[in-house]
């Protein structure tokens, strides 16, 4: 009898901020680019990603030519999905899935509640060796508002439960805005989800926000069908230079793998 080695995914959450340091002093998109690139990640959540930005793109000479999903994916992470969330005159912004592993489908879920605050759940389903179904991958960045991420958890979880397996593997990650951990009892609870610092440690989520020095527990990564070997908040020198967000990192390992027998 030959086991095949367990489905291993290493993931990564970063709300980018537009490719820009805190109060948007620098564009530091190449920096963020290497970075991420260190980390080393198979799939890549991000949040706040600039897919077209004219004024910046004029007032900055090493501005990317492509959309920035595609300019940090170039050469590492094949596949790529991108929800345009906000448009304006002079460009656009969304969520973005990177990718090691095939994209089957992606779908952007519009769950905008206030006009002035237009929202989307990033929703791919991925083909990674190993794993018996497809691995479904959310990418989140909820409300600045109680009630209105109340309501986007409920969409997010009942679109899921609709046209996903209870049993199928699946990671929701991203900048949940949920300093007060709403989210274990709306959303983790209702979809068996395990949050991956709590999954280790058996704590709540961990503090990401500012980078500098974080105070607030506003990003997350849950996950089903997984067990968490290691979790990461990269914080400090030189993160905080990047964004005003932290980045969580997290290697995982399939609990339901594929097993060859001869």
């Amino acid at each position: 009898m030959n086991t095949a080695d367990s489905a291993t995914v290493r993931v990564t959450t970063y709300n980018i901020h537009k490719g820009f340091s805190q109060f948007n002093r620098r564009m530091v998109i190449h920096e963020l680019r290497e970075g991420l690139r260190q980390l080393d990640s198979d799939v890549v959540f991000l949040q706040e990603v600039q897919g077209m930005h004219l004024v910046h793109a004029e007032q900055h000479e090493d501005w990317p030519d492509a959309p920035q999903h595609e300019f940090l994916a170039e050469n590492v992470w094949d596949n790529t999905a991108y929800g345009r969330n906000v448009a304006y005159d002079h460009g656009h912004h969304g969520n973005a899935i990177l990718s090691r592993f095939p994209i089957m489908d992606a779908h952007n879920q519009d769950v905008t509640h206030l006009r002035f605050e237009r929202r989307g759940l990033l929703h791919c389903a991925l083909e990674v060796p190993q794993l018996t179904a497809p691995l479904h991958c959310v990418c989140v960045h909820l409300s600045l508002f109680g009630r209105s991420r109340r309501r986007q958890m409920a969409s997010l979880a009942d679109r899921l439960e609709e046209i996903v397996p209870g049993d199928a593997p699946l990671i929701i990650a991203g900048d949940f805005n949920d300093w007060r951990n709403r989210a274990h009892n709306l959303l983790a609870e209702r979809l068996d989800l395990t949050e991956v610092f709590g999954g280790i440690s058996g704590g709540g989520p961990p503090r990401s926000f500012p980078s500098g020095l974080p105070l607030f527990r506003l990003d997350r990564i849950y996950v089903r069908g997984f067990r968490v070997e290691r979790s990461e908040v990269h914080h400090g020198w030189p993160w905080s230079k990047i964004s005003d967000h932290a980045a969580l990192s997290a290697q995982l390992v399939g609990i339901d793998s594929t097993t060859n027998v001869t």
